[in-house]
């Protein structure tokens, strides 16, 4: 098991087979995707790995996270994720990760919270059939119907189908393809659609239900850090320095 990535969703294409048809795609870019930190069984109980990627303000970003990135010798990032990894497939702290680490046709598996729609009602969330158009029905055409039960149990379930939010929730779409992959540019391209508004943040994993991947590097491709030594922001070095 290794490490999956943190992208953004920039949008939507599509790209050109070899047979001429067109594919719509994707496009997920990788904004400075780095490890910021490992867990390990010994100190944390389990094994996983740390990201971090986009930019964020030092003054915006809390003080506890700013030593972990100070210790780390990173930028601040916008959004940090964990994924579990198996003690072979750890990777340096400070590793640029690239959009090759992932194969051109894998399968893959995305996880991303998808657009908002507000409060929707039974057909348009639940994909009901409503009720007739004539015939004795009239105002609730696009109602759901009885919720409740006899007298025993007398109550609406929980759970039960009915209108309310309708998404703005955690979706993972399983088993997509990767159509193109760009490692100058950091771009990877998902055959399809992918949950999520455009400049949302979307984890990208290999796909659990298709074993392990064929021809993928391991633990994966990255940029090794240039150097320990990096220099840091003045206020992470504040912070770093109170903690040793």
């Amino acid at each position: 098991m290794r490490s999956g990535l943190i992208a953004q969703k920039l949008g939507m294409t599509r790209i050109f087979a070899e047979d001429g048809t067109d594919v719509p795609v994707t496009v997920l870019g990788l904004q400075n995707c780095q490890v910021v930190g490992q867990r390990t069984q010994d100190k944390d109980g389990y094994v996983a790995l740390q990201l971090g990627a986009g930019a964020a303000k030092v003054k915006n970003t809390p003080k506890a996270q700013r030593g972990q990135f100070a210790v780390a010798k990173v930028e601040p990032k916008r959004v940090v994720v964990e994924f579990r990894v198996s003690d072979e497939n750890m990777i340096e702290v400070g590793a640029a990760l690239q959009a090759d680490h992932f194969n051109v046709g894998q399968l893959v598996d995305v996880t991303g919270t998808s657009i908002g729609k507000g409060f929707a009602g039974a057909m348009k969330r639940h994909n009901f059939g409503g009720m007739r158009a004539s015939h004795g029905v009239s105002i609730s055409h696009r109602a759901h119907g009885s919720t409740g039960n006899s007298q025993d149990p007398g109550k609406v379930f929980k759970g039960k189908k009915m209108a309310g939010h309708m998404g703005d929730r955690r979706v993972t779409t399983q088993n997509v393809q990767v159509a193109k992959v760009d490692v100058e540019r950091g771009l990877i391209m998902i055959r399809g659609s992918v949950p999520g508004a455009k400049g949302a943040w979307i984890q990208i994993k290999d796909a659990v239900k298709q074993g392990k991947p064929e021809g993928v590097q391991y633990p994966g491709s990255f940029k090794a850090p240039e150097s320990k030594g990096a220099e840091v922001a003045p206020e992470m070095a504040a912070v770093d320095g109170g903690n040793e």
